[in-house]
């Protein structure tokens, strides 16, 4: 199943990604085989995450969050939809009006929240624990 992602770096700052295998991605991300951000910013956790129907729903998901505000990307990790939709009419009202179009928002693509397994997220099942890590062939 497709994934889109969000990692938390060592120096506070936010990964988003997209990925068919959650677990082994982490884990690449972890060892210093992931995206060049990350390698430098290691340890990284996991603190968000969305299944998604299709990879391509993942990849556009991942387009539109990377384009996003840190407030706003810290509300959608909070399940906060109200200033999701405010930090985005405030952003598009001013961005609307320069441009002299009304603000309303293009649907999603199809993705869901999508709690990690405890294999991913610690003992406890807490996506803002730092995740168990398996090597790519293991198993959890």
């Amino acid at each position: 199943m497709p994934y889109m992602y969000i990692l938390e770096c060592s120096d506070g700052s936010y990964y988003t990604g997209r990925t068919w295998d959650l677990e082994r991605r982490l884990w690449e991300h972890q060892n210093g085989l992931g995206a060049k951000h990350t390698v430098k910013h290691l340890p990284i956790k996991l603190v968000y995450c969305e299944e998604c129907e299709r990879i391509e729903d993942a990849y556009a998901r991942e387009k539109q969050i990377q384009g996003w505000s840190r407030k706003k990307k810290q509300a959608l990790m909070a399940g906060d939809t109200n200033q999701i939709h405010l930090l985005a009419e405030c952003r598009n009202e001013s961005h609307s009006r320069n441009l002299g179009f009304d603000s309303a928002q293009p649907t999603g693509p199809s993705c869901t929240l999508s709690k990690p397994d405890r294999s991913l997220s610690g003992a406890e099942g807490n996506i803002d624990s730092q995740p168990t890590l398996l090597k790519p062939d293991e198993k959890a």
